[in-house]
C-alpha cells in the first residue's frame, strides 16, 4: 500500500470524512529539500467531517497528524492541512 493510499485510509477510519483528497505534491518539488526520491514526500491533504465541528483550526491539524501516527515528519517530509467541518463551507 503506498504511503498515499495509507493516509487515505487513516482518515477515513478515523474521521469519516465528508470529503477527503489526498494529493500527492512530490513532483513539484523533485530536487529539492525533504525529496527522498521515493515520489511520495509532499502531500496535501483536504478534508471535511462533523469530527472538526467546534474545533479550532490548530486543533483540527493536531488531530489530523494523530491520526496519521508516524507519516508526518518521519515518512513524509511536507504536510499541508486543510481540515473544515460541514457548517464551515455552509453557502459557498
Amino acid at each position: 500500500m503506498s504511503v498515499q493510499q495509507e493516509m487515505k485510509q487513516s482518515l477515513e477510519d478515523a474521521f469519516a470524512p465528508t470529503r477527503l483528497e489526498v494529493i500527492n505534491d512530490s513532483a513539484k518539488h523533485s530536487g529539492h529539500s525533504g525529496d527522498d526520491g521515493s515520489g511520495e514526500s509532499h502531500f496535501t491533504i483536504l478534508i471535511e467531517s462533523a469530527a472538526f465541528s467546534g474545533v479550532s483550526r490548530l486543533q483540527r491539524q493536531r488531530m489530523v497528524n494523530a491520526a496519521l501516527g508516524d507519516i508526518p515528519g518521519q515518512r513524509v517530509h511536507a504536510l499541508a492541512i486543510r481540515a473544515s467541518a460541514p457548517e464551515d463551507n455552509q453557502g459557498n
